[in-house]
């Protein structure tokens, strides 16, 4: 099998860890011996040994001598929660490592290709490089640009609107688009929703027990984060008493027992949204899904903060008087329009789903 089979491979084992790695990356390793696979190993959970340990793990002590070793992130080689993994797979007597791509953290950042190169070992790297970084957007971001990977996930009829007039939404989209929602709930470190949501549809926010979650592991409840400026939450919202740890984002310096707040220097009367973002970023959070209204998605946009839209979009007329996608009053003509790089379109059950990157203009 080619280098790029193997990687291939050891990305499959990799996307295992989707729902549970967090903080941590989503890492796969293959062990390969005269052109067969001997080992195979994926993270699973932080804390718990990484990809190389569980792969080597396999492996009687002198088995993995001569052997290549395919890896979808530099291996570590600090140590953390866990031992160096470099230092692992020099001991083995591993020949040649095949990365996809380098840790992007600066406690590793190229160190742990230099320790095994060091030892003899030959290394390659970006063997399946856009497919590493594209299964960890949101920890690569957040370990170089201080900000995690923001999503936005809007359900909308066929005509663009979100929910009625009245604010009644409950359900524009089918059954098999809200199990898709849950994964993306499930992938991401933290659900941001406006207050106007929480009035309007009193909502929980969390991941629900479905059969596509991991067997054998704990649900992980995402943060779930509130913005409310002027903290008009109301004590018995569904939110604050759901699994998982809720935390309001506000200007005010209310304050109310038993509800975790943060506050961020204000922007006019409203929570500074990139400063929300970096606050989550120091929480170690790698991937926020906003589920929020026309104002707060329309903020996020105007701040330049959503990196990607995922839209689903259901097979109904909801007329003209009904809510749109985004606030956005500043703009007024053609030229002022955000596009949107379409990435991915495909049905979920009854409904869309579009997937967009909007490309902002560079001043």
């Amino acid at each position: 099998m080619s280098h790029e089979a193997m990687m291939a491979h050891a990305l499959v084992l990799a996307e295992r860890g989707l729902y549970t790695t967090a903080p941590n990356p989503r890492v796969g390793c293959v062990i390969v011996k005269d052109g067969h696979i001997i080992a195979e190993g994926w993270h699973q959970k932080a804390g718990q040994p990484h990809a190389e340990i569980n792969a080597l793990n396999q492996l009687d002590e002198r088995a993995a001598q001569g052997a290549d070793c395919y890896i979808t992130l530099e291996p570590c080689s600090h140590i953390g929660r866990t031992s160096p993994c470099a230092d692992a797979l020099i001991k083995a007597g591993i020949r040649r490592v095949f990365i996809a791509m380098v840790d992007p953290n600066p406690l590793v950042a190229g160190q742990g290709v230099k320790k095994l190169q060091q030892a003899g070992i030959e290394v390659t790297t970006g063997v399946l490089e856009q497919q590493a970084e594209n299964l960890n957007r949101g920890f690569c971001q957040r370990m170089r640009q201080g900000r995690p990977y923001i999503r936005s996930k809007i359900a909308m009829s066929l005509d663009g609107r979100t929910a009625m007039a009245s604010g009644e939404s409950q359900w524009i989209t089918g059954p098999g688009a809200r199990q898709d929602v849950q994964k993306l709930r499930a992938q991401s470190g933290a659900i941001v929703t406006g207050i106007g949501t929480v009035l309007a549809d009193d909502p929980q926010m969390t991941v629900r027990p479905e059969q596509w979650y991991p067997a054998g592991q704990a649900i992980r409840q995402p943060l779930k984060v509130v913005v409310d400026s002027q903290f008009k939450i109301a004590s018995k919202a569904k939110i604050l008493s759901a699994d998982g740890d809720t935390i309001i984002a506000t200007t005010s310096d209310k304050k109310r027992e038993n509800i975790n707040t943060i506050k961020l220097a204000t922007s006019g009367e409203q929570v500074d949204l990139t400063q929300l973002m970096v606050a989550l970023a120091k929480r170690d959070i790698n991937d926020v899904l906003i589920e929020a209204g026309a104002i707060l998605n329309g903020a996020m946009l105007t701040a330049g903060l959503i990196d990607e839209v995922v839209i689903y979009m259901a097979p109904k007329i909801m007329g003209d008087s009904a809510k749109g996608l985004f606030y956005l009053p500043a703009l007024q003509t053609m030229t002022d329009n955000i596009d949107l790089a379409i990435t991915d379109i495909r049905a979920v059950g009854s409904d869309w789903r579009i997937t967009a990157k909007p490309q902002y203009l560079k001043h």
